[in-house]
């Protein structure tokens, strides 16, 4: 049996981190730029297609619906054929998908094609968690997450100021600058994809960079994990794909990040809008810019959170928390119409979401077999982006029946508040990895959720 000292672990650990982590982070900034640069581009495309708020709200939305329906399958392809082949294949196919978004003429075009890229990207975001679940022991997968979860700000960050910047700056060929957005953002993804034939390592067992001991200590941690939680008398059925759905476990957490996606999306997709609607001066770069503040700050709170959350080896309250404070920030946000206030509030609001996001995914590690991961994972996620659906959705049509955001907001702020306490009503000992990174957890399983 090989032991390493606490040192000798987390060079291992770091030698990983700085070969996996950064590729896939970029791969994840354009994935999420593709996916809310609709957003940005509704500054101006909105009325120069007729787009109304509610139907903005659908459009932006049914992306989601597609993602659901195609996420699972898509996650069982992967587990078969591997990471590399299948990532390459989402990324070529959603990049020409967005740069066809660049010659729609109407918002039915426009809604096909949002259609089309849910299925081309289905399944990539929780390729990615199962992928660095193959890599990280779990006392380790709450700070790999968040690392990893930091390009959703990353892509906020650079991607408001890059589209905004395009649409106030570009018309070549005499095509709006909204179209252009698509256009030169599609690009990427399809480069990408392309380079991660190459790139990409499927598993550790194909791993170059680690030395013949650094390789076998990982592969026996990650062994042991598997083999504890196979042995859980409640995980134990769980050995094959679809015997994930047949475990509660898998459909409170998909609830859980449900509600959680819902007031993420909800407030990503219409903030260049609700801070649009802040100031009639700001031009569209301007709003870009000031749209990256929050993202900023989420990005230190959520890594902030994640390593607490590791250090205390406690996972419910780091989840739950967080996701109150947005339930402050969202209500509070409804009592003004000050910009300056407006962005701390907004930034109160993201910084919870994402301190949520960070730690959340090292919940499922802790109760799904290898075999079943692929399909519980999947699962978790793709129920929870039909919150992608009606979030944006139910925005927008609460804007066009009250003329306001701030219903918007309160349905928003609800949703984190379901968010709490469904966190909270997961066992204490179902979500609190054990100091040595195993899993462990009673064979009686009195604790259990819903057993």
């Amino acid at each position: 049996m090989i032991t390493f000292s606490e040192a000798e672990e987390k060079r291992v650990i770091r030698k990983i981190s700085l070969k996996i982590l950064p590729f896939i982070f970029l791969l994840y900034i354009i994935a999420m730029i593709d996916r809310v640069n609709v957003g940005f581009a509704a500054l101006t495309m909105n009325k120069e297609l007729g787009i109304g708020a509610s139907t903005f709200g659908l459009i932006a939305g049914i992306f989601f619906i597609a993602y659901f329906l195609f996420e699972v399958p898509s996650n069982v392809i992967m587990y078969k054929v591997g990471a590399r082949t299948w990532i390459a294949r989402i990324l070529i196919t959603w990049g020409m998908v967005v740069m066809g978004e660049g010659f729609i003429q109407n918002a039915f075009q426009l809604g096909v094609l949002r259609v089309l890229l849910g299925v081309a990207e289905a399944g990539f975001y929780p390729a990615m968690i199962l992928y660095i679940t193959y890599w990280f022991p779990g006392k380790h997968l709450a700070r790999a997450v968040s690392y990893f979860m930091l390009a959703v700000c990353g892509s906020n960050i650079i991607g408001g100021p890059i589209s905004t910047w395009i649409m106030d700056n570009i018309n070549w060929l005499g095509m709006s600058g909204w179209r252009w957005v698509y256009i030169l953002e599609g690009i990427p993804a399809i480069v990408l994809g392309i380079i991660t034939l190459s790139i990409m390592i499927d598993k550790p067992e194909e791993a170059k960079f680690l030395t013949r001991k650094e390789k076998s200590w990982l592969l026996s941690e990650l062994q042991k994990e598997q083999q504890v939680k196979e042995k859980n008398a409640h995980a134990h059925t769980s050995t094959s794909y679809w015997e994930a759905f047949r475990e509660p476990r898998v459909w409170h957490m998909g609830l859980c990040y449900m509600v959680y996606v819902m007031a993420m999306y909800g407030v990503g997709f219409w903030m260049p809008q609700m801070i649009k609607g802040l100031s009639k001066i700001l031009t569209s770069t301007q709003v870009g810019l000031l749209s990256a503040v929050p993202y900023i700050a989420a990005s230190f709170v959520m890594i902030l959170v994640a390593r607490h959350s590791d250090k205390a080896n406690e996972r419910r309250f780091h989840v739950a928390l967080p996701i109150l404070m947005t339930f402050v920030g969202l209500i509070a946000l409804t009592m003004t119409s000050n910009l300056l206030l407006s962005m701390i509030l907004l930034t109160v609001a993201l910084s919870g979401v994402y301190a949520f996001g960070g730690t959340f995914w090292s919940i499922p590690n802790l109760s799904l077999s290898a075999a079943s991961a692929a399909v519980g994972i999947a699962i978790i996620n793709s129920v929870g982006n039909l919150g992608g659906f009606m979030g944006p959705y139910l925005v927008g049509w609460l804007l066009d029946w009250t003329g306001s955001t701030n219903a918007g907001m309160y349905m928003l702020a609800g949703c984190a508040l379901a968010e709490t306490l469904l966190i909270l009503a997961i066992p204490k000992k179902l979500v609190t990895p054990p100091p040595a990174g195993i899993p462990r957890r009673e064979e009686s399983g009195e604790d259990d959720l819903m057993a």
